[in-house]
């Protein structure tokens, strides 16, 4: 019974990676307006996109965790996180659908300090059409969507930090 669940679990994994790779759209060329929203922290302190709007990049992250993909990029993207900062990029780890308790209890598992909020109904993942996770978003100073996919954006990452002053 247990390899069955299992077995259900991977190719649901799978088959949501695969969808999300496809959703793809080319918001490089074509950007588009990132959907506004307001979430609460871990903190209960409400985040919203449009604080950032007009002085920052945000670079958006969906995440659950149950992924363990999203695991290692959680991991990763917090060993950076220090030095996005300083590149005037905000990151938000954007948690879908879990509660404040199991969310808080992962985050000092693994030690990890990132900027996390809470989307419990899955609302602001539907507005952004999110097919699985981890998916990544980057939404320039003007708040346009300008890249989304499953891994961390380094070469666009790289070209926003390359024009900063």
């Amino acid at each position: 019974m247990k390899k069955s669940l299992r077995f259900i679990f991977i190719l649901i994994f799978f088959i949501s990676f695969v969808l999300s790779c496809f959703a793809a759209q080319d918001y490089e060329n074509n950007p588009a307006p990132a959907p506004l929203f307001q979430l609460t922290n871990l903190n209960d302190q409400p985040v919203s996109l449009s604080n950032y709007l007009g002085r920052k990049t945000v670079l958006l992250v969906f995440w659950t965790t149950w992924c363990p993909y999203c695991r290692d990029q959680l991991q990763k993207l917090n060993a950076r996180y220090a030095e996005l900062a300083k590149e005037s990029i905000e990151v938000l780890a954007i948690n879908v659908g879990e509660p404040k308790d199991k969310v808080a209890n992962f985050m000092k598992k693994y030690s990890l300090n990132l900027e996390v909020l809470l989307d419990r109904d899955s609302y602001v993942a539907e507005a952004y059409e999110l097919m699985g996770v981890p998916t990544y978003f980057v939404i320039n100073i003007s708040g346009k969507i300008v890249s989304s996919g499953n891994q961390f954006p380094e070469e666009l990452i790289n070209k926003i930090s390359a024009k900063q002053p």
